[in-house]
């Protein structure tokens, strides 16, 4: 058994021959982009793009695969130990604030290919993942510029799908820097953008700025496989009852239906899993963030079904005693916390100076922290997400197309020539939108 308690997932064995285990075989020869085949010559993982694992929940229908944010290392354990048992296909992220150049966590966009690759062969894991870049931020000149030396170097390390959220700028400058970067995206790469900010209630998404920015991409010959909307959700732990505006979601991707293109929900954390069924049920949404859930849980502090953190009396985080992290490390978090000054949304900057001290502790403890993520997440995969079985999907998905570049999913139907840079920012002009209060509102 290995030192994370994998004795619950299942495995193929590869002496067998049997047609699925050739399929497999098959998938791991063609279906792994160039830059994980080259990193990696001698692996099993199925590492694949983004693409493939959108394909595969839209041939189940109203299923969603959870894109796990790998804070930690333990995240990276239970989430793909999960997807074995659920037989799911899946996508393990990392966020620009959480990984990039002024990373909060351990994990970054550098290394987290190498991790997953890596507890992929260790735990016998045989289901496709992706390894995806989320929140990849454009906030200006300067950001479009740092990106066409970061992104090309992201790929290098692994990466095979990104989100490029220039949602901060003003629409026609979003669509203008989703335009210019996209030549530094490979073209088998899963591709995710985003219109509005995740800011909760205010400045949601319109259905107007959503079909411009999309238009504006065919017009171009580029078709994401997701779009991010600012939907009524937050990052973070969800403290209200406000979540998901499920309507405006499905209104929204019914007007985008001709581009082929489906939904990324971020901000899953904290929203009730009815909420959560019900877009499975009534959007096109095949991609769904979880992030701050997964921390928590990984450390075994108190949550409700949701995702949420309880808190004590005092309005602290309540750490349950005999799970997760030690209940002496525990305290010298909150103690480092508290020194800080930390409030409850900072403690996710716990992750990088304490990810050494966790990996420290002894094997059962560590084995419990996977082991309660893995549950958290079986329990979305096949309660919430309906993502189960679909593993056989994404893997049929790439014998279909048989390469790693799967086809795009829509065809050039709008006139390039009523789309260049000075008739799409005339055109922006006009646009209903409400961006909401300002600030920096990362994840």
């Amino acid at each position: 058994m290995s030192a994370t308690g994998a004795e619950s997932v299942k495995t193929l064995d590869f002496e067998q021959g049997s047609v699925a285990d050739q399929e497999y075989v098959k998938a791991l020869e063609i279906g792994r982009p160039p830059n994980i085949a080259k990193l990696f010559p001698n692996s099993k993982a199925l590492i694949v793009s983004g693409k493939v694992i959108d394909r595969a929940m839209s041939a189940k229908g109203h299923a969603i695969s959870i894109a796990a944010n790998a804070r930690n290392h333990f995240v990276i354990r239970g989430v793909l130990q999960a997807a074995q048992r659920a037989n799911s296909a899946v996508i393990i992220e990392i966020a620009k604030s959480e990984g990039g150049q002024k990373a909060y966590c351990p994990v970054n966009y550098w290394n987290i290919a190498r991790q997953v690759d890596a507890v992929a062969n260790e735990l016998g894991i045989t289901i496709p993942i992706a390894i995806h870049a989320d929140h990849y931020g454009i906030k200006g000149k300067g950001d479009i510029d740092a990106a066409k030396v970061e992104i090309p170097s992201m790929f290098d390390a692994g990466i095979t799908s990104i989100a490029i959220d220039a949602s901060h700028l003003p629409d026609d400058q979003n669509l203008a820097a989703n335009l210019e970067l996209n030549t530094y995206i490979p073209a088998w790469a899963g591709l995710e953008t985003e219109v509005g900010e995740i800011k909760g209630k205010e400045g949601l998404s319109t259905v107007e700025e959503a079909v411009f920015l999309i238009k504006g991409l065919n017009a171009h010959d580029i078709f994401p496989d997701w779009i991010a909307l600012n939907n009524g959700t937050t990052h973070g732990i969800e403290a209200s009852d406000a979540g998901i505006q499920v309507d405006l979601t499905a209104q929204i991707h019914e007007a985008l239906k001709p581009f082929g293109i489906n939904g990324a929900q971020h901000g899953t954390s904290g929203n009730s899993y009815d909420r959560l069924r019900d877009i499975a049920k009534r959007t096109r949404t095949t991609k769904a963030n979880v992030a701050t859930a997964l921390q928590f849980v990984s450390w075994g502090v108190e949550v409700n079904d949701y995702g949420n953190a309880k808190l004590d009396a005092e309005g602290k985080f309540v750490k349950v005693p005999g799970e997760g992290m030690t209940e002496e490390l525990w305290a010298e978090m909150v103690a480092y916390a508290e020194s800080k000054g930390w409030k409850k949304g900072d403690f996710k900057n716990l992750n990088l100076p304490f990810e050494n001290k966790l990996l420290a502790q002894p094997k059962e403890v560590r084995e419990r922290m996977v082991k309660r993520v893995e549950n958290f997440t079986y329990k979305l995969l096949t309660e919430v997400f309906n993502a189960q079985d679909t593993a056989p999907l994404a893997i049929k998905a790439i014998l279909q197309a048989n390469s790693c570049q799967l086809p795009p999913k829509a065809k050039r139907i709008e006139d390039p020539a009523q789309w260049t840079a000075e008739k799409f920012t005339e055109r922006a002009k006009g646009l209903h939108k409400e961006k909401g209060p300002q600030g920096n509102f990362d994840d």
